[in-house]
């Protein structure tokens, strides 16, 4: 299985509509892990899977979602309500919970991931305003086996980020 996953495009519409046409028929799943400040009722919920940032507002969006592609359990969350600023601890409770193997989120435009106690924690980082030591907007491609989680993060001229790909043994 093959998933997208950005996050903190904050209103640039056009980004999420290129890579909606850049991987249409390339991965199984579009995960949007908040702070589009796009409208509930955008055709681009369609196809992605999206939560609610701090910076959406109206209450359509949820906060949190657990999706079963069939082959891992995914939660996703935004970040803020689980204060990811200050570290893991608090969403790794919540993954443990939903007995997710993949935690996505995002909130603080930061991208890297990490895999423990059996869980893929992965911020895609900002696809418009990255912050933190990679200043590179970006955003990431999971491809997820039995055997391992493999992590690959792209500009936005989707080329590979050198030294940002990651291979974990479930």
């Amino acid at each position: 299985m093959r998933y997208l996953v950005v996050s903190d495009n904050h209103g640039d519409r056009a980004i999420i509509e290129e890579l909606l046409t850049q991987y249409q028929n390339q991965v199984d799943y579009f995960f949007h892990c908040g702070d589009s400040e796009l409208d509930v009722t955008d055709e681009v919920w369609e196809t992605y899977l999206g939560v609610q940032g701090n910076c959406d507002f109206g209450t359509d969006f949820e906060t949190k979602r657990v999706v079963d592609t069939g082959l891992d359990r995914v939660y996703m969350t935004h970040g803020h309500l689980s204060n990811v600023r200050f570290g893991l601890t608090q969403l790794a409770l919540e993954a443990k919970e939903q007995q997710a193997t993949i935690a996505l989120f995002g909130h603080t435009h930061q991208l890297g991931c990490e895999f423990e106690q059996g869980i893929l924690f992965l911020n895609p980082g900002s696809i418009s305003q990255p912050r933190g030591m990679i200043q590179i907007p970006a955003y990431a491609i999971i491809e997820s086996t039995k055997e391992t989680l493999a992590v690959q993060y792209y500009n936005r001229s989707h080329k590979k980020i050198d030294n940002m790909a990651f291979e974990y043994k479930r």
